[in-house]
């Protein structure tokens, strides 16, 4: 393996168990490309350089150039109907004949079905879209909705939250890796607030009568003492995964309507049925007034993200928000929409919430005695276990979780590991159960290996 490869800037590119494994298993066909990657990428945390190649994608699995196959539990969150979908590939080919490309001040029909599409399937008055080439610039257009609809400019988001790598969504967001390095100052107005984190309160299951809803109680207290807030912004449910406890979500929708702020959810990662509802919000039985979707919607082969917005809301028509080039391309729209279709039709969203529920039950039984593993959290097909050195004071067992991950693609399954200790499994919903208790067993395998 290239020493340039393996000697790279951060953490996770440098690590003892990072380089051996790449020692280990880099075949001659995919070394020669890893190394053109670093030649010609700027390199950058969770990105480049890489850790393998991709030679093929089908279905739940991935295959490098030397013939490894993984089962994929990351994916980016797009492979919700899992990698080249026969009636996805063959829908998008017929519109490459079709009509190809359309200039966004001429419509044209699959732009609009889907439009029509994503105000049937969102709930209460979520009516009015705006489609872009990636989430962080959908967050971005709920945004300037929030302050052309509420005339103030002020936000109040969460630490540790991701909306996206634009200037403006990482504003809101509260993740280091994308704050951390931005010369000069963010977006004003941008508050934040501690993000729910059950899994570390000491009121934990608890319920909401002990709890009290102090997490919720600060978005309030905040949205109260700056008074011309113009929107919350969060993720219904972070993709880590944390799992706010109940009736949070419905105390600060109380909150926003208290307030006048308007309240945005980002359902980039987690909407289209991933947590075993098509929208994660409808676990906990409110409605936002903004919604935004993106990664799965394109089936996992192209790019397209939407803002769906109140049709009360649509209040921009004398200015530009989005003006997208590709703001209506009939060809991710018909991508997304024949998506949406192969989720409804083979009944992926209950199939979600049944093996999610498996999944949880499986790791359970199989993790309690096991003392390195902190927490075991989730919904539907996303779903984590946090890695600990201490399971009475929980510090985190990064460099444990890190082993572990080397010796589950080792074991033929991929995924990512979030804020350093979290294995955070999120499977194509499309995945079967035999293969999905196959990943189990590997992962299973590997953290008791680790706890020695």
């Amino acid at each position: 393996m290239p020493e340039k490869i393996i000697h790279t800037e951060g953490e996770s590119n440098t690590s003892d168990a990072r380089k051996a494994w790449l020692k280990k298993s880099i075949g001659p066909q995919s070394a020669p490309l890893l190394e053109r990657d670093a030649d010609a990428f700027l390199h950058q945390s969770l990105s480049s350089p890489c850790v393998s190649t991709i030679a093929r994608a089908e279905d739940i699995w991935i295959e490098d150039m030397d013939g490894r196959r993984y089962m994929d539990f990351h994916g980016n969150s797009v492979h919700h109907i899992g990698y080249g979908h026969p009636r996805l590939v063959a829908a998008i080919k017929q519109q490459l004949d079709d009509l190809p490309f359309a200039p966004r001040r001429f419509t044209n029909d699959p732009a609009v079905e889907l439009a029509e599409k994503l105000a049937e399937i969102a709930p209460g008055d979520l009516g009015k879209t705006l489609f872009t080439t990636g989430g962080s610039d959908a967050n971005e257009v709920a945004l300037k909705i929030a302050r052309a609809a509420t005339g103030r400019f002020k936000t109040v988001s969460f630490w540790d939250a991701f909306h996206g790598a634009g200037l403006g969504a990482a504003s809101v967001g509260g993740e280091a890796t994308f704050r951390s390095h931005i010369a000069g100052p963010l977006m004003p107005g941008t508050e934040h607030v501690a993000p729910f984190a059950c899994y570390r309160c000491p009121y934990n299951h608890a319920g909401p009568d002990v709890c009290g809803l102090a997490c919720a109680q600060m978005v309030d207290y905040v949205l109260e003492r700056e008074g011309d807030v113009a929107a919350v912004i969060a993720e219904p449910m972070r993709a880590v995964p944390y799992v706010p406890p109940p009736g949070f979500w419905k105390a600060v929708r109380e909150a926003c309507n208290r307030s006048g702020a308007l309240l945005i959810l980002d359902e980039i990662p987690t909407g289209l049925g991933k947590t075993g509802r098509m929208f994660a919000f409808e676990h906990d039985e409110i409605i936002p007034d903004i919604v935004t979707l993106g990664k799965a919607l394109g089936g996992g082969i192209l790019p397209i993200a939407a803002c769906i917005a109140r049709r009360d809301l649509d209040v921009c028509g004398d200015f530009a928000i989005g003006h997208y080039t590709h703001e209506k391309n009939p060809v991710t729209a018909r991508a997304a929409l024949t998506t949406i279709e192969i989720i409804e039709d083979e009944g992926l969203v209950q199939r979600s919430d049944e093996l999610g529920r498996f999944a949880m039950e499986y790791m359970r039984d199989q993790l309690t005695d096991v003392p390195v593993v902190g927490d075991i959290r989730g919904r539907g097909l996303m779903f984590g276990v946090e890695i600990v050195e201490d399971r009475a004071d929980k510090t985190p067992g990064n460099a444990r979780a890190e082993r572990i991950y080397y010796r589950c693609l080792d074991g033929g399954v991929s995924f990512k590991i979030s804020q350093g200790c979290v294995l955070t499994l999120s499977p194509p919903l499309t995945i079967s159960r035999e293969d999905l208790e196959a990943a189990l067993q590997v992962v299973v395998g590997a953290i008791r290996a680790e706890a020695g």
